[in-house]
């Protein structure tokens, strides 16, 4: 099968790239920049590159000809984004991704793959209410935490939007997505963690996620880009956990004192204001921020029963998946000098 993905750099990107090679299939992957490390890491995977960019739909149906499946990985996450990169957010998630699909639509490619988050579903509740709904048919109700989940929002519909117009799209949702070497919040938290420098003082605790590990989510993608009709969607979830057992857990594994003591999101909030210019001064994301104080007001609650009953997916339980997501991550540290080093995400990962 001949694959054609947007994405295939970033920390997704490349589990899904290489999901792809262990299938044996042909991929071809657009890269802003043939010669950048992450690029490379692909070509040596046995990967074809074609220069592009999601934001410019100029040469994009053409580089699909003869393609079988789309999958559109592409897309800026960051939970605490200043101004210029909620614009890039929104460049890149909805107008990227109105590009990369209406060049798959021109092109006339028979599959292709969008993928989304939960969080264009909006927050799940929390069952046994019995108006909870924890499945694909949830609809979002317009009201927006952080500018990720607006211009994931706003991008979802565009491929809705693609869709009734004709083409043949399956939409993956994950939900929070995990894994050594992650660039998003929840990596950072870990890195500190095993740094002995996480606060021990958190928020959210009760915030109920069904955190999902990247390697299981890249495999999950393969199957929809593989066997799922045409036109359904599938919900990437692992176990329910809230963020207080989740700490709990790094806690038991780590020995570290992560989210031991939780504070009101109203104490919390206005100290996040003051380490978000911090941070970015140190070259750091926002991690530490008030979207992510926001975020936690959010459950995201939700199941892949249909996943795991149509597609014949599967994820690690919660302690399984850390022990190796640690386990990994103290390795990639390890190779590192110094603390800002240790903490930051690495742009590719052999």
């Amino acid at each position: 099968m001949k694959v054609f993905l947007s994405g295939g750099t970033g920390f997704i990107g490349q589990a899904t790239v290489s999901a792809i090679r262990r299938r044996g299939w042909e991929l071809t992957a657009l890269v802003r920049d043939p010669d950048s490390a992450s690029a490379q890491w692909i070509y040596r995977q046995g990967g074809n590159l074609v220069q592009g960019d999601v934001t410019s739909p100029s040469g994009l149906a053409q580089a699909m000809a003869g393609i079988d499946v789309a999958i559109h990985n592409a897309g800026v996450y960051e939970i605490g984004a200043d101004a210029a990169t909620i614009e890039r957010m929104r460049q890149v998630n909805v107008e990227g991704t109105r590009h990369f699909l209406s060049a798959s639509l021109a092109a006339g490619l028979p599959r292709t793959v969008y993928v989304s988050t939960v969080w264009a579903l909006g927050p799940s509740g929390r069952p046994p209410a019995p108006s909870v709904t924890r499945d694909e048919s949830q609809v979002h109700d317009g009201h927006s935490l952080t500018p990720y989940e607006q211009s994931k929002l706003d991008a979802h519909h565009v491929a809705l939007d693609m869709r009734r117009a004709g083409l043949p799209l399956s939409i993956a949702m994950p939900n929070a997505v995990m894994g050594a070497n992650d660039h998003a919040a929840f990596g950072y938290l870990l890195r500190l963690t095993l740094l002995g420098l996480m606060p021990p003082v958190g928020c959210g605790a009760d915030a109920i996620y069904a955190p999902v590990d990247v390697d299981a989510l890249a495999e999950g993608l393969c199957l929809v880009a593989e066997r799922a009709p045409m036109g359904e969607d599938y919900l990437f979830c692992g176990e329910p956990v809230s963020l207080g057992r989740l700490f709990e857990i790094w806690r038991q594994m780590t020995g570290g004192s992560a989210g031991r003591f939780n504070l009101p999101r109203a104490v919390m909030r206005p100290q996040m204001a003051l380490v978000e210019p911090l941070q970015r001064a140190l070259g750091l994301p926002a991690f530490f921020s008030r979207d992510a104080v926001d975020a936690t007001l959010a459950h995201l609650d939700y199941s892949s029963a249909k996943a795991r009953r149509d597609l014949g997916w599967s994820c690690p339980q919660p302690e399984e998946m850390w022990r190796q997501i640690i386990a990994r991550e103290k390795q990639l540290m390890a190779e590192r000098q110094g603390v800002l080093a240790k903490l930051k995400h690495l742009p590719v990962v052999a």
